[in-house]
């Protein structure tokens, strides 16, 4: 049985905006280039928020679901 290199293996990214949330399966290389292109958010790996280090740093056969959201700010 042939192993999958780390190119190979996708895994669920939802990325959330202001019209709603779109689902994608993406490589590693994919998801840190759209976590690059959404500065200012905030990612979530299974429900846990963590830098764009830890995904970069993460076994990408265990990564889990990864969300890329707006991140929220407040203020009077």
């Amino acid at each position: 049985m042939e192993e999958q290199s780390v190119d190979d293996i996708r895994t669920i990214v939802e990325v959330a905006d202001r019209t709603g949330h779109s689902s994608l399966s993406l490589t590693k290389q994919e998801t840190l280039d759209l976590i690059e292109s959404n500065q200012g958010s905030w990612i979530y790996q299974d429900n846990q928020m963590v830098q764009a280090t830890d995904i970069a740093d993460a076994n990408w056969a265990d990564v889990g679901t990864i969300r890329i959201m707006p991140g929220l700010t407040g203020g009077f």
